[in-house]
């Protein structure tokens, strides 16, 4: 007698996503689970026989269901800064932003008042970065930060760049007739991040926050880029007490290595629920804070006529210590992710990755490849490193926008071609950046991109987000599709993306289920 199943999905239109065709699949009608791993799928009828007096059943009245959805790069804690700080996200200008803050500071009363995530480039007007001076409004005697979305910049008030006069590096600091401006990047930027730095319990609460928005995005799974040594124990601890809604892959920076080795990690150890990732490092910095290492300047900022030649970004780490990174990393048998942005940074990128002895063995990655040449997309797909990019970065890619702000119209164009990247054979995984940690949003805009190459169909945008991560983080075996075998990661959706390819980020969430058990329930 054939066991019950513990839970049964049914009344449904399930997209398993293990052909290869680029059309819209033949969806099955229901699938049966147990012991949280997919035991059948097929017509709901032949399922009911697997239904017992203790099976839970979900029935989807004909909505959608996936697999559910990798973030193959995405920053939890930053999530959850998000929902517990002041969001400056979709901020219409800086007034908007001000007032979030102010808003943010009468509800503290001490202490650093935070917000994360302002875009001036969508801002009317100048699009210039927050300044001390328009943060001494919301403040004149707590300090006063505004991360820009991409992390590479912030803004401080006098009385943060006061506490922070010894820390940070002076050629980070940007000034305007000698005083400084508040803006700090890069190395600046970091040491801010450090400095504001949350303690373990509020790393608890901040990683809760980000995995519950992840859960109810229809995230089963993620690979974060952990900033602070915290997370990894939060997840971990998280895990042993059974409250840990979804997997996590953990990539450790760079400055972690050495310890990484010393404590015996390795690139996959680890349990059902957590293991360790990638050694991730960077290269450059970000488009938006104009430190994006490019191999010809970025477009004037509108306070000189022609671009300056020294203009061309900088490297976070240098091309001789990112050959070092890479070598001790892979020596150790790690996998290596590099960030890298602009031309110049895929270029070396590249050239530290195609060293090791078997970059498409250990699926070595670059993050975001945002600007590769074609040249570059050709080497890619030669040595088999994985391409992680971020669809939602497609937000900056109109007529007008930051892409056109920084880049031009020309190079535009050429910023985040998937449809390149797939047609040349090179692994395609999609992530967030927590910019923002929406999958659904970064399918409508890969769908919906503005030129035919950055372009992809709705199935291959999916699997990009589904069979793609799981590639990049050794889990094709177990996770990426609804197949026999696989783990029971589902996402239900209350309409389909294949009926309305030009609002998929309209789609709401219905349920979010990992390992069998419903971790979100709209």
């Amino acid at each position: 007698m054939t066991e019950a199943a513990d839970l049964v999905v049914t009344n449904a239109r399930i997209y398993t996503l293990a052909g290869e065709s680029d059309g819209e699949p033949d969806p099955e009608e229901a699938l049966a689970v147990r012991d949280g791993e997919v035991v059948r799928v097929g017509d709901a009828y032949e399922i009911e026989f697997l239904e017992g007096v203790e099976t839970e059943r979900i029935d989807c009245e004909g909505r959608v269901v996936l697999p559910g959805f990798i973030d193959a790069h995405t920053h939890v804690e930053n999530a959850g800064r998000y929902l517990v700080h002041a969001d400056l996200s979709g901020a219409d200008d800086a007034a908007a932003c001000l007032g979030r803050l102010a808003e943010r500071e009468a509800e503290t009363k001490s202490g650093w008042v935070q917000g994360f995530g302002y875009d001036e480039s969508e801002w009317d007007g100048d699009g210039a970065y927050l300044t001390r001076e328009q943060l001494d409004r919301v403040s004149e005697n707590r300090p006063v930060v505004a991360l820009r979305v991409d992390m590479h910049a912030a803004s401080l008030n006098s009385v943060a760049l006061e506490e922070l006069a010894d820390e940070l590096p002076e050629g980070d600091v940007r000034r305007e007739d000698g005083e400084p401006t508040g803006v700090v990047i890069e190395d600046a930027a970091e040491r801010v991040r450090e400095h504001i730095a949350p303690g373990y319990d509020e790393t608890r609460e901040l990683v809760a926050a980000g995995l519950e928005r992840a859960a109810a995005k229809g995230v089963t799974a993620v690979h974060d880029m952990v900033r602070n040594s915290r997370s990894p124990r939060v997840y971990r601890d998280l895990a042993a007490a059974g409250e840990l809604p979804v997997r996590v892959r953990i990539n450790y920076w760079a400055d972690h290595l050495e310890s990484a080795v010393e404590v015996g990690l390795a690139t996959n150890a680890g349990g059902d629920r957590v293991r360790t990732g990638a050694i991730k490092t960077y290269t450059d910095g970000s488009i938006g804070a104009r430190t994006a290492k490019l191999f010809e300047p970025y477009e004037s900022d509108g306070s000189e006529a022609e671009p300056d030649p020294e203009d061309d970004g900088e490297w976070v780490i240098t091309p001789d210590e990112l050959e070092g990174i890479v070598e001790r990393a892979d020596g150790a048998g790690f996998q290596v992710t590099a960030h890298a942005i602009g031309d110049e940074a895929i270029e070396e990128a590249l050239s530290a990755l195609e060293a090791t002895d078997d970059p498409a063995g250990s699926r070595h990655r670059i993050e975001h490849v945002e600007l590769a040449t074609d040249d570059q997309l050709e080497r890619l797909a030669e040595s088999g490193i994985v391409a992680s990019m971020q669809p939602n970065f497609h937000q900056w890619a109109g007529d007008g926008g930051l892409y056109d702000q920084r880049l031009g119209t020309e190079r535009r164009k050429r910023t985040n071609r998937f449809r390149d990247v797939l047609e040349r054979g090179i692994d395609l995984a999609f992530g967030s950046d927590c910019m923002p940690l929406d999958p659904l949003l970064g399918i409508d805009y890969a769908v919906n991109a503005p030129t035919e190459a950055q372009r992809l169909s709705v199935t291959e945008a999916i699997r990009a987000y589904t069979r793609g991560s799981a590639y990049a983080g050794f889990d094709e075996d177990r996770l990426g599709t609804l197949e026999v075998g696989k783990r029971a990661d589902i996402v239900v959706l209350e309409d389909s993306p294949w009926a309305q390819p030009e609002r998929i980020d309209e789609i709401d969430v219905a349920t979010t289920v990992v390992d069998g058990e419903v971790v979100f329930e709209n």
